[in-house]
């Protein structure tokens, strides 16, 4: 079986991005990267995640050929692919309709960074894409989604190392970070901050954004050359 310990990580991440309530039903998906043999592994399209095993999952190449697995692959895996192809710093992708953060999207709206939680993970808000036009909606919808991302991370000089997730307009978010594992996990705070942000502006409509300066502390005290938080 190819790939046999990445192809358990992805099942834990899928896993867990149901344990962590991200998911329902069968929304959502995760997929890692093997950048030594140009391969890619994801859940397959419309499994029960509580009948997952790991040789469920299928293999790819970065093309999007499958070259393990009798079952279709999930039917986001353009998008997975086009971000793996045009990043080489993520190895992890993860997909969900978690209920805020979707929210944020369906509203086209960035997720601001109104405190330190905010500023601990990302280097500035949590951006939204433009909306598609129709006919890159017609026309490989899900390659488009994936193209509608990076279109937006250059348009806007984004980093996707220090911004390692986005909203796709009217859609959902998208995750990702150097392991499926990390994306997984950057996927559970993207929640928790469209929850935090939506009652900060519950509280005060008013509330802007956090201090550039102490933006800057939270996010490079934990990311960078010049990180001291935790362990070495």
């Amino acid at each position: 079986m190819l790939l046999k310990h990445l192809r358990e990580e992805v099942l834990e991440a899928n896993l867990e991005i149901v344990r962590r309530g991200l998911v329902v039903f069968t929304f959502g998906n995760a997929s890692a990267c093997d950048r030594a043999e140009q391969l890619a592994v994801i859940k397959p399209s419309g499994v029960p995640y509580e009948k997952l095993r790991p040789e469920d999952l299928v293999v790819t190449d970065l093309e999007g050929n499958i070259r393990e697995g009798s079952l279709r692959p999930s039917s986001d895996l353009p998008t997975h692919l086009a971000l793996y192809r045009a990043w080489p710093a993520i190895n992890g992708v993860v997909h969900t309709h978690s209920r805020y953060a979707t929210a944020w999207a369906q509203a086209n709206r960035a997720i601001p960074c109104f405190g330190t939680t905010h500023a601990d993970y990302f280097g500035g808000p949590i951006p939204v894409t433009g909306q598609m036009q129709p006919e890159r909606i017609q026309s490989e919808y899900e390659l488009n989604t994936g193209h509608a991302i990076l279109d937006h991370f250059a348009a806007h000089h984004l980093d996707p190392v220090t911004t390692p997730a986005v909203l796709v307009a009217s859609h959902a978010p998208f995750c990702w970070g150097p392991t499926v594992t990390d994306a997984a996990h950057t996927a559970a705070i993207v929640e928790e901050l469209a929850h935090m942000a939506l009652l900060t502006l519950t509280i005060n409509a008013e509330a802007g954004p956090i201090q550039r300066a102490l933006h800057e502390k939270h996010f490079f005290r934990k990311h960078g050359p010049t990180a001291y938080y935790g362990q070495k």
